[in-house]
């Protein structure tokens, strides 16, 4: 076979079977047929085995020979991990931002809370788990630094996850999510700055105790969403 082809097809199988498990179409603890997945897909098992073996190696499930693959159960340890990455990359990446740049994606993010709030009214999950990602990821882009946000990217497939499996949490807690969500705005937008120019002694101390606001209430809308202890 051409290896081409077969690099195609097993890009395609690894994506199909990554996204069964990120929306539960796969969930923990259940077994995938090789074969049955070959199958489905319309494409030999071999791609489909090389799909199976990368998502072991990126730990999400593992391979019993003659068996299946199993998809793993996520632990409370690492979705504390998770948690504990997502608050010290963000809150870095905002206290390394510019005071201009906090100002402006405070600005931008505000304008998507609205859209946030209508697609939990409509219960449409996909799109708010997108819309919470993008919002998160926005903290860690206004530092402008190309490695934090490659990092951050890395953990988008267990936000995605995570966020998935707790859907009818998140629909429970959408006002709450909501309120926690501009909080973070009031504080990333009081810790900017208009202008190009140094913040003067009491521009600094301000925007220092609100830096400190923002990493706190991040801290705690990510313990309770997902329902860690504080």
């Amino acid at each position: 076979m051409h290896p081409a082809v077969d690099e195609s097809a097993a890009s395609r199988a690894y994506r199909a079977i990554l996204d069964g498990i990120l929306s539960g179409v796969h969930p923990g603890s259940s077994m995938l047929s090789e074969s049955a997945v070959a199958s489905s897909m319309g494409m030999s098992r071999t791609p489909v085995r090389a799909a199976l073996i990368r998502l072991q190696d990126e730990g999400w499930l593992t391979i019993f020979p003659k068996r299946g693959a199993l998809v793993r159960e996520v632990s409370a340890q690492a979705v504390a991990d998770l948690a504990g990455s997502k608050v010290l990359l963000e809150s870095g990446a905002v206290r390394s931002a510019a005071p201009t740049s906090r100002r402006r994606t405070a600005e931008a993010l505000r304008q998507q809370l609205e859209t946030q709030r209508e697609r939990l009214e409509a219960r449409d999950l996909p799109a708010f788990v997108e819309l919470s990602i993008d919002f998160h990821r926005s903290f860690v882009t206004a530092a402008r630094n190309a490695v934090l946000t490659e990092l951050y990217d890395r953990l988008a497939d267990r936000q995605r996850f995570l966020l998935f499996s707790y859907g009818q949490r998140l629909f429970d807690r959408s006002d709450e999510i909501l309120a926690e969500h501009a909080a973070m705005l009031d504080a990333l937008y009081a810790a900017g700055a208009p202008g190009q120019a140094p913040l003067e002694t009491g521009e600094a101390a301000r925007a220092e105790r609100a830096l400190t606001r923002f990493e706190s209430l991040l801290r705690h809308h990510l313990n309770e969403t997902y329902r860690l202890d504080p």
